[in-house]
């Protein structure tokens, strides 16, 4: 039997952006923005879901007076991710007969 996927990462944005801060240190909001060529308020909800599940911290401070929102993984987030590829990796694989 095949182990459910976590439900947090299997949707397509938040996939996208753990994939991206997974090879980041950190990344800023507009950065994430841009790379996943999502609208401000869809990627804040998506956002706030992965740091509400401790997969990524969030930072708010202002740069030139303007806000900036840094995010980075956490290490519940880089084992969840490893994991989703993992258990991807078991969908993917010929069945045995």
């Amino acid at each position: 039997m095949l182990k459910e996927l976590d439900p947090i990462l299997h949707s397509q944005l938040r996939l996208a952006l753990i994939s991206i801060l997974v090879g980041v240190k950190q990344a800023e909001f507009s950065y994430l923005k841009e790379k996943t060529n999502s609208t401000a308020g869809n990627l804040s909800v998506q956002l706030q879901k992965l740091k509400d599940a401790n997969y990524i911290e969030m930072e708010k401070s202002f740069k030139n007076n303007y806000p900036q929102t840094m995010c980075k993984i956490t290490k519940i987030g880089i084992k969840a991710f490893e994991d989703y590829v993992k258990d991807i990796q078991i969908y993917l694989k010929p069945k045995k007969k």
